[in-house]
């Protein structure tokens, strides 16, 4: 049921579409024919269509004339490029939140409704001029008892309510598209429309964005190349946030940092580097790395804010894209393809050569340039696009991080036009792969698991008896009740011998680490033990090895 409030809103979005020439998006979402055919039929239409500015262009400016909430849709949306054409997506990354400040007075008031108190009770100065204003929420500079300097970001005043309002209107246009256009259907306009109403609400808390940089700090804590100013938590609540105030150079403004002596190699080099360790070390990101939430000092040491935007990524992730990545570099396209089936993100009957074909396809043209000049953010991009042919489910973590590499790119290339991403890059995806997927990687599990071992080793003789009791009796039956199991049972397949192998040398990699475990913490006098251990482990790993599926690499 549309009311009539959105009735009018609606009527509003027709007209300014309809005034940019945005017709194809009118007629997509079946929006109000007599309305749409009476518009187009004015006269000012005729004598501007000749010179009219490309269609993101005009869609860019529509969103901006329709107000600051679908500003701040069309940001979102510009983060998924896997779903528009490229020259969309391009435009819509320029939005700016270009939204008029809200009085002072009323963010004072704000202020005081959170804390319960006077402002002179918490800052001994406050600055009524917003230094910053955006759609959601804008900023002040202060000054505490201790006189040390903050920034204090306050929501915008009634700002839940036009959110509920441009969002149900946005959920009906969705509908309304998802109804009358099959295009629209395939870039499923309700499912965004529901990713950009979560983000919206999780902006409305700045204790989730106060939450973010103190994660990021911590993980930076110690690193000269990245500051992360401290969160003021004491005076921090949902409308309210109080962050150290940071001064530097705008990273955008390439002549001052010329003019103060930075290595502009070494900033460029160095904001690769900080991506690659948020993204592979810590699976913890800074999504909205654009321009204007970035500065430098003098030491040439990043300083970042608002982190209203973050992203993470867990263990297969980093595995999918550091196998991805090498993989590509090395034009290894079936490990590329089989780096997909093996993560899961296609359906198990994909066929591998056609796949690897439509990959080979999309990235040779791209490896005939010199790889300096070969844009990781556009290789990921190319790389969805096709896995979407072949039913590849959207993963929203990867593409967030595949529009902060693109951001990231771009703006180191601005800053040193010879940037080579793959010599800083690769060291990190090799390290990744060499820590997390090798011999090394197999002993930092034994030597985490082997307390737990530990603990629950006495069991062990209850445990086999139980189980030989019950099989002697005939009381031993397996269940394969989940769809996992039921699918490892079908991978195992009649292959005995392999998982006579499997089970054989898992038993002796854990009898040597409970044999080492006694030599070092029991019986440190026994000379022979430490040797009988590692000879076990040996044989365990042998007999894993034999067991471990083979696959062309």
């Amino acid at each position: 049921m549309v009311t009539l409030g959105q009735t009018r809103r609606l009527l509003r979005i027709t007209r300014v579409l309809v005034k940019h020439d945005l017709d194809e998006f009118v007629t997509a979402t079946h929006l109000f024919r007599p309305y749409r055919m009476l518009l187009r039929l004015l006269p000012w239409r005729w004598y501007r269509r000749a010179t009219l500015p490309p269609r993101g262009v005009r869609l860019r400016e529509a969103l901006e004339e329709l107000g600051a909430i679908f500003v701040k849709f069309g940001q979102i949306l510009s983060t998924r490029p896997d779903l528009l054409p490229d020259d969309i997506a391009g435009e819509l990354s320029k939005l700016q939140d270009r939204v008029p400040p809200f009085p002072g007075e009323q963010a004072v008031a704000v202020i005081e409704r959170a804390y319960g108190g006077k402002l002179g009770d918490y800052f001994r100065e406050f600055d009524r001029t917003p230094a910053a204003s955006a759609s959601v929420a804008q900023v002040h500079f202060a000054r505490l008892p201790d006189g040390t300097e903050v920034a204090v970001k306050v929501l915008r005043p009634g700002i839940e309510k036009a959110i509920e309002r441009d969002v149900a209107v946005l959920y009906t246009v969705a509908r309304l598209a998802g109804r009358y256009s099959q295009d629209a259907r395939r870039l499923r306009p309700t499912e965004v429309v529901d990713e950009f109403n979560r983000t919206l609400r999780d902006e409305l808390d700045l204790r989730r964005e106060a939450a973010n940089a103190s994660q990021l700090r911590a993980n930076f804590a110690d690193s000269d190349m990245m500051y992360v100013p401290r969160v003021y938590w004491e005076l921090t609540r949902r409308p309210v946030m109080v962050m150290e105030r940071i001064s530097g150079i705008p990273i955008s403004d390439v002549a001052a940092l010329k003019a103060a002596g930075i290595d502009m190699r070494r900033l460029a080099h160095n904001g690769v580097s900080i991506f690659f360790t948020q993204a592979f070390r810590d699976g913890f990101f800074h999504a909205d790395m654009h321009p204007g939430n970035i500065f430098v000092t003098p030491q040439g040491q990043y300083r970042a804010v608002d982190f209203g935007i973050m992203g993470s990524l867990g263990e297969q992730d980093k595995r999918y894209l550091a196998e991805n990545f090498l993989a590509f570099f090395n034009r290894d396209y079936r490990a590329v393809a089989e780096a997909h089936l093996r993560a899961g993100w296609v359906p198990p009957g994909t066929r591998v050569d056609e796949f690897e074909a439509a990959i080979r396809a999309v990235c040779e043209p791209i490896f005939a340039k010199p790889i300096k000049d070969i844009s990781f953010g556009r290789l990921l991009l190319h790389l969805f696009q096709t896995a979407r042919r072949f039913n590849m489910e959207v993963q929203p973590q990867l593409v967030l991080l595949q529009k902060t590499l693109f951001n990231i790119e771009g703006l180191g290339r601005r800053l040193y036009p010879e940037l080579d991403l793959w010599e800083t890059a690769k060291p990190f995806l090799e390290q990744w792969t060499r820590e997390h997927l090798g011999p090394r990687a197999l002993l930092r599990t034994l030597r985490r698991e082997l307390p737990r071992w530990w603990e629950i080793a006495p069991q062990f003789p209850g445990i086999a008896h139980e189980v030989l009791e019950r099989a002697r009796n005939g009381r031993l039956e397996l269940g394969w009740k989940s769809a996992e199991l039921q699918q490892l049972r079908t991978q195992i397949g009649l292959n005995q011998r392999r998982m006579y192998f499997a089970i054989v040398g898992s038993a002796l990699v854990l009898s040597s680490a409970i044999t080492l475990a006694i030599d070092t913490y029991a019986l440190p006098h026994w000379t022979t033990v430490p040797v009988l251990g590692w000879t076990l482990g040996a044989l365990g790993l042998l007999l894993l090895a034999r067991a471990w599926p083979r696959r062309n690499w």
